[in-house]
């Protein structure tokens, strides 16, 4: 493919290296010099592209074609374990980051989409729908923006505002540029990325050569509460799922995790624990019980704490594999789309 060098000037950060050696070789130079300007984006952070330590050919040949836009933060939500940025795009869309901090040091929980067409009933971010999908540039971005916060950057998380599997081709662009050992060099097994259940994304993602962490929003035990919750598993019901995600376990012999919500009256009782049990069954898959982060106009409740204690025994009696996610955004409004909501609806 012969790139288009025209038009307007082009995201960098929506170059795999693959992509830019095609760049540079196509129009008369050494793919050789994709490493420096990798090595000098993203391991140097240089973001004036005149500065990058290539002949002046090859420099004119970047800085006439490529731009090097950076994250616009419009607020920031800081609590004492998270923070939120919320960036405003070149089109005037609002997305969510988060940052996480952990003993161990920092994970940064990014966004694929500009609101989300899942529909999943007790999400935030789902009730703004889906406006476009986010480039890979502008998902790097994000990183890169969360990366000067903190000194000891160790993960990522795909699972912000909208649904990463959605957006497949540019999220695995991301993940290519976040692998690349002369960029950010992050392994596979410090990126996670999470799906509502697109079960061909799911068979697309498996096929690929690197293995990241896979995690399930699963939500419900059988397909009767799930397709209440999550309109996805009408088309993908939790048979057709599980397999998928049992099939990605065994194949990358990974420990794949089942996200679940705990909402009052719905998911939570002793017989559902039972019901995911035997969901389960002896396979590498684990349970993440999370809080329910509740807001205003909310038509669900987290669960009573006892009550999650008391689902949490039946699987642990039953010999599932299950944690239980610190509380790390209550602070800081970091339910997904919880700040951007808010702050669409205060009418900025």
């Amino acid at each position: 493919m012969l790139y288009d060098i025209s038009g307007d000037l082009m995201n960098i950060y929506d170059m795999t290296y693959k992509k830019l050696c095609d760049f540079l070789t196509e129009n008369g130079e050494k793919k050789s010099r994709a490493e420096i300007i990798f090595d000098a984006l993203y391991r140097k952070g240089i973001t004036d592209l005149k500065l990058i330590d290539i002949p002046e050919k090859a420099k004119k040949l970047i800085t006439d074609n490529f731009t090097t836009p950076e994250a616009e933060c419009i607020d920031i939500s800081d609590g004492e374990t998270a923070v939120k940025y919320l960036f405003r795009l070149s089109d005037g869309n609002l997305i969510e980051t988060v940052l996480m901090r952990h003993e161990y040091g920092g994970s940064v929980c990014v966004s694929t989409q500009a609101g989300c067409n899942m529909g999943c009933k007790f999400c935030r971010s789902g009730r703004l729908k889906k406006i476009r999908n986010l480039t890979a540039g502008e998902i790097v971005s994000q990183v890169l923006f969360v990366k000067k916060q903190t000194d000891n950057l160790s993960g990522i998380s795909v699972m912000g505002i909208g649904e990463p599997l959605d957006n497949l081709d540019n999220v695995l662009d991301f993940i290519d540029i976040m692998l690349y050992p002369k960029g950010l060099s992050f392994a596979p097994r410090k990126i996670t990325v999470s799906t509502c259940g697109i079960v061909p994304k799911i068979e697309e993602l498996k096929n690929r050569d690197f293995s990241v962490n896979l995690a399930i929003s699963l939500h419900a035990p059988d397909n009767e509460i799930r397709s209440e919750l999550m309109p996805i598993n009408k088309s993908y019901p939790l048979e057709t799922l599980m397999e998928a995600v049992k099939d990605y376990s065994e194949k990358f012999n990974k420990r794949v995790a089942l996200e679940y919500v705990m909402i009052k009256n719905v998911n939570d009782s002793t017989e559902c624990a039972e019901k995911l049990s035997r969901l389960i069954g002896n396979s590498k898959l684990y349970v993440n019980i999370i809080r329910y982060n509740s807001s205003e106009g909310d038509i669900y409740e987290c669960s009573d704490f006892e009550q999650i204690m008391r689902f949490y025994d039946v699987l642990k009696k039953n010999n599932v594999s299950v944690t239980m996610r610190r509380e790390l955004g209550s602070s800081v409004n970091a339910a997904c789309g919880q700040l951007r909501s808010d702050y669409i609806n205060n009418g900025n």
